[in-house]
């Protein structure tokens, strides 16, 4: 059986879990995908074009430096493919964010033909993800006097991957959903039961609100009501995200509310929105900002004062909340 038949069977496999089909980080299945896209004759073809596009794993993984190669060959003329035109193929280089195809693309702006080089410059302006020895690279090419490499280390100097970004939302509308009344640990968001699945960023969203299906129902269809606005998890009368950072938390989180990183590369979303009646555990609030979310201090229950100002509290001496807003 080939690696594509066993990808196949996979899927299949995946359908009954109510699972897309798995993202692609093996080069080997990924080679075998390019070969149906060359042929043109192939009955894999279009779905094969589709897995390249849209299902591989960016970064370091083997899949992604066989996708990073095949484009720079498609860029320099020496494949071709109908669906993929060059300035395509830069646009899928650059939503790859590091790994391989940083090293492409300098091969690409150091090289000798002058209008690739130059996409390829506008490109890497846009990356931050660089090892020492790709700055190495720029280095040994600016002193040998690269016009390119020096464009490069002065767009860096000035940190135009940054200044040049879009700029950040005036004003979010959102929609509250509460994920649970106390303080809400980590592991209501990913169970560490289910730590083996956090490599399969959808299968592992699975597992959130540790694993309850009405929940994760009532929180699609606020979502289907309110298209336009965004879901903002809270912890009602509690502290969001005690007990860890867990970062497959807060992808989870995100997964399920945040907005999606790149239409090329599957289940990594960003920017989530959450909350907390006492605002969200430190350590957890520093990964949320990793990912460019925001957190939130709600403050929306204080404790009850009586006449002299003294706390009121219940027949199990803890403090009655009052809702101030």
């Amino acid at each position: 059986m080939s690696r594509y038949s066993e990808y196949l069977h996979e899927i299949e496999i995946r359908k009954v879990q109510d699972l897309h089909p798995k993202p692609i980080e093996d080069a080997d299945l990924l080679s075998e995908i390019i070969d149906q896209i060359k042929d043109t004759g192939n009955e894999h073809r279009e779905a094969s074009l589709n897995f390249f596009i849209y299902n591989v794993v960016p970064g370091t993984t083997s899949a992604a430096a066989v996708k990073a190669k095949f484009l720079k060959q498609i860029i320099l003329g020496e494949e071709a493919v109908t669906e993929i035109s060059t300035e395509f193929a830069f646009e899928l280089l650059s939503h790859m964010k590091g790994g391989p195809s940083i090293e492409m693309l300098l091969d690409l702006a150091l090289g000798n033909d002058e209008v690739n080089a130059k996409q390829a410059a506008e490109v890497l302006k846009t990356q931050v993800f660089l090892y020492d020895a790709d700055t190495e690279r720029l280095k040994a090419a600016y002193e040998s006097g690269n016009a390119i490499a020096k464009e490069l280390l002065e767009s860096y100097a000035n940190a135009e991957f940054f200044t040049k970004l879009p700029e950040a939302e005036e004003e979010i509308e959102i929609v509250t959903f509460i994920a649970g009344v106390g303080d809400i640990s980590t592991d209501l968001l990913s169970p560490g039961a289910d730590a083996h699945s956090r490599s399969d960023r959808e299968l592992h969203g699975q597992s959130i609100f540790e694993h309850n299906k009405e929940m994760q129902k009532e929180l699609l269809e606020l979502k289907a009501q309110h298209p336009d606005k965004r879901v903002m998890l809270i912890a009602e009368k509690g502290t969001m995200g005690v007990g860890s950072s867990r970062m497959s938390g807060v992808n989870n989180v995100a997964l399920w509310t945040g907005i999606q990183a790149s239409p090329y590369v599957p289940f990594i979303n960003f920017a989530p929105i959450i909350a907390g009646t006492n605002g969200i555990a430190p350590i957890f609030l520093t990964t949320v900002g990793v990912t460019g979310g925001i957190g939130i201090d709600l403050k929306n229950w204080v404790k009850q004062k009586d006449a002299d100002g003294n706390t009121v509290v219940d027949s199990d001496g803890e403090p009655v909340l009052e809702q101030v807003y």
